[in-house]
């Protein structure tokens, strides 16, 4: 991670866990993922100036508040956001009533398996947003599955904590490797977007 962002979490804190957690179950991108604030996280709690049980509870919380807002938005709003959906939007009517059946038989562990996917997880919430699962479904499942996740890699960056140093530079190399990953599928996007319009008629 960078020095800025190591220093932000260091000064700020468990506010600062909760916020970046937070914005990015909401969709809002990170100078980092998730999981490797959640370690650093974990190794401050290992060297004493954070406290474990705190910062479990901030990642948490913000885990489960941040996608329970992006799952209320399409709860409300999804029938609204599908009738208008543009004409890139990838998944149709008919789609999504098959899904929706699926998602029906496993409820809690459908979600909850789908919280642990790396990439997925927020596809997962907006999913069950749109396929109307109630809430007395979707926040269990969240809940449980912030445990696991968010809390699982705090207490992985505690245990790691004598081999943080290695650790570090393995984040960062990894890092690298994921902008890179995106760019590339950002360009690929764009240019599929491109192409897509060049072939409609005028």
């Amino acid at each position: 991670m960078s020095s800025e962002l190591t220093l932000f979490i260091t000064h700020y804190g468990y506010a600062a866990i909760f916020l970046l957690v937070l914005l990015q179950e909401l969709g809002v991108p990170n100078p980092v993922m998730n999981e490797f604030v959640l370690l650093f996280s974990g190794y401050l709690a290992y060297t004493g100036v954070l406290n474990l049980w705190l910062v479990l509870v901030a990642a948490v919380s913000a885990d489960c508040i941040g996608t329970t807002i992006l799952y209320a938005v399409f709860y409300m709003f999804g029938a609204y956001l599908m009738d208008r959906r543009p004409k890139w939007f990838p998944v149709k009517p008919s789609h999504i009533e098959q899904i929706k059946h699926k998602i029906a038989e496993r409820q809690q562990w459908g979600i909850y398996l789908g919280r642990l996917m790396p990439f997925l997880r927020g596809y997962c919430s907006v999913a069950a947003g749109i396929l109307s699962i109630k809430p007395g479904i979707f926040i269990p499942a969240v809940i449980v599955s912030a445990i696991t996740w968010s809390g699982g890699y705090v207490v992985a960056g505690r245990l790691l904590g004598p081999y943080w140093e290695q650790v570090a530079t393995r984040i960062g190399n990894v890092q690298k490797v994921a902008l890179l990953l995106t760019a590339i599928l950002i360009v690929m996007l764009v240019r599929r977007a491109v192409v897509r319009r060049s072939r409609q008629p005028i």
